[in-house]
């Protein structure tokens, strides 16, 4: 119990901060939605599938478009499909650690450098360590939290809790929510670099159909945060924890 509540206190912590810079927009897709519905004018979407756990570099499968985007991770870890992750029951990407794993972008168009505005996946098995920052030269102009999650998408049980994707997986680990989140930089001056991390560490960032672009029109629901669900939602943060850990450690 002690530990719950300490979860408890360190969600409502989060939930108090601001959450975005006031450029973002956040939208969730609809429930069993594991791609975006937004409309581009470029986009790439990296699926993990064939790849090895460590560092790589991605063209997001837009070579050959006018305009490509280049992707470098650093330290992922990327694992076959399971419970927790594995939207094309494959592979996915995880951050298991408090240091995490970074993704730089750049994108050419024309042989000028064109800015990425938009950055979308689908986040699997959420836990209460799930942390990503969006930054630019350095900076982090976005922060999101599980608090902000449970607060726009609601608490389990609901439509958005269990894995959805068709196979051996499905609707397993009913206690976490599974969901494809956008990310839209309405500034238009873009971003060149995510990190996904784990604070604190208790389990896994699970995340895969990373998609990356400029946008042309958003889609999903924009759901505000309110307060106290928010704070409702930092309890049931601790005892997906909880059920995480017994899970890794069966």
């Amino acid at each position: 119990m002690r530990n719950l509540l300490f979860a408890g206190a360190a969600l409502a912590a989060l939930s108090a901060a601001p959450a975005a810079h006031a450029a973002f927009l956040v939208t969730y897709e609809a429930p069993g939605v594991l791609n975006t519905t937004a409309t581009f004018d470029f986009k790439g979407v990296e699926t993990f599938d064939g790849r090895a756990s460590g560092s790589f570099t991605t063209s997001f499968g837009t070579t050959g478009q006018d305009t490509v985007v280049t992707g470098s991770y650093t330290g992922v870890t990327i694992n076959n499909a399971d419970q927790y992750g594995g939207a094309t029951n494959d592979r996915y990407a995880a951050a298991s650690a408090t240091t995490g794993y970074t993704l730089g972008l750049s994108a050419l168009s024309g042989g000028a450098a064109a800015p990425v505005t938009y950055f979308g996946y689908w986040l699997s098995a959420l836990d209460r360590g799930n942390q990503l920052e969006i930054l630019r030269a350095g900076n982090v102009v976005f922060s999101f939290s599980p608090a902000d999650v449970l607060a726009a998408i609601g608490l389990c049980p609901g439509s958005y809790c269990g894995n959805p994707v068709s196979g051996p997986n499905k609707g397993n680990n009913g206690g976490e929510p599974y969901v494809f989140v956008n990310f839209f930089d309405q500034s238009g001056v873009g971003f060149d670099s995510v990190r996904f991390f784990e604070s604190p560490e208790v389990g896994g960032y699970e995340s895969d159909n990373h998609t990356v672009g400029f946008f042309r029109t958003t889609s999903g629901t924009p759901v505000p945060e309110p307060a106290s669900l928010a704070l409702f939602g930092s309890g049931l943060l601790g005892l997906m924890a909880a059920r995480r850990r017994a899970a890794r450690a069966a």
